[in-house]
């Protein structure tokens, strides 16, 4: 992708998505009825609803962003959440540390040693099947692949996974996260590190949806370590998310 290219993609993401924190029972409805939808009806990893949503036990203490087309109809895209540790009993583990407490490295980082208020896990990031038509993409939720920042000739840029993560991570800021822990694609930390995001594998890999690492980020200070062109893609979604708390 041509330097000129990557300098407007706040413009390019904004001409086609807006994202938002879901903070009324019908935005958090949309995210249940994408997650079903992707994760029940299409992929089989869950149990298909009459209701046609998909909810789990993390809900309770999670916050959502939901992903919409910008231009009217608006339409929904994809969505993520964050899981919180429970207030009313900081030990009960996150999902990640259940699903790899045989593979996690806790001489990188040991979760269950961190302050539990300051921790929170990235999970059910999930993209409509009409966003994700390309060849490879079927058979996930929400993915990014090494064409998908495309070279000078043809440029690309994956905002739809890119928006998702970023706007978990600042929901996750915004609720004074530190660690942000993650099950990852094996080569997700590596696609990132192209943005300037550091995502540190702290395991073995799993299985869970197909092959999956274990990772943290390190919420305060990410924006600094951005590259630069990128840095205005992450102050629109600030943006967007912020103005939602505002009305």
């Amino acid at each position: 992708m041509s330097e000129s290219r990557r300098a407007n993609l706040s413009d390019g993401y904004k001409s086609y998505f807006s994202i938002a924190p879901a903070l009324d029972p019908s935005s958090v409805d949309e995210v249940f009825f994408i997650r079903h939808d992707v994760y029940a009806r299409e992929l089989g990893f869950e149990p298909v609803r009459a209701d046609q949503r998909e909810t789990d036990q993390y809900d309770q203490r999670s916050k959502h962003c939901l992903l919409r087309t910008a231009r009217e109809p608006l339409r929904p895209v994809g969505c993520a959440r964050v899981v919180f540790t429970d207030p009313n009993e900081r030990n009960a583990p996150l999902p990640f540390e259940l699903t790899c407490r045989n593979t996690l490295d806790r001489s990188i980082i040991d979760p269950a040693k961190l302050p539990r208020d300051r921790i929170a896990e990235v999970s059910r990031l999930a993209v409509l099947a009409e966003f994700r038509r390309r060849k490879g993409e079927q058979n996930s939720a929400a993915v990014i692949s090494d064409g998908d920042f495309g070279d000078d000739k043809q440029p690309r840029f994956p905002f739809i996974p890119v928006s998702l993560y970023m706007g978990a991570v600042l929901l996750a800021q915004r609720h004074g996260i530190e660690y942000l822990f993650t099950l990852t694609e094996p080569r997700l930390a590596e696609h990132f590190g192209k943005l300037g995001v550091h995502i540190q594998p702290i395991g073995g890999p799993v299985e869970h949806r197909g092959q999956r690492i274990p990772s943290v980020m390190r919420v305060q200070g990410m924006y600094d370590d951005l590259r630069l062109l990128i840095k205005p893609l992450w102050n629109t979604i600030h943006e967007q998310l912020d103005s939602a708390y505002k009305h």
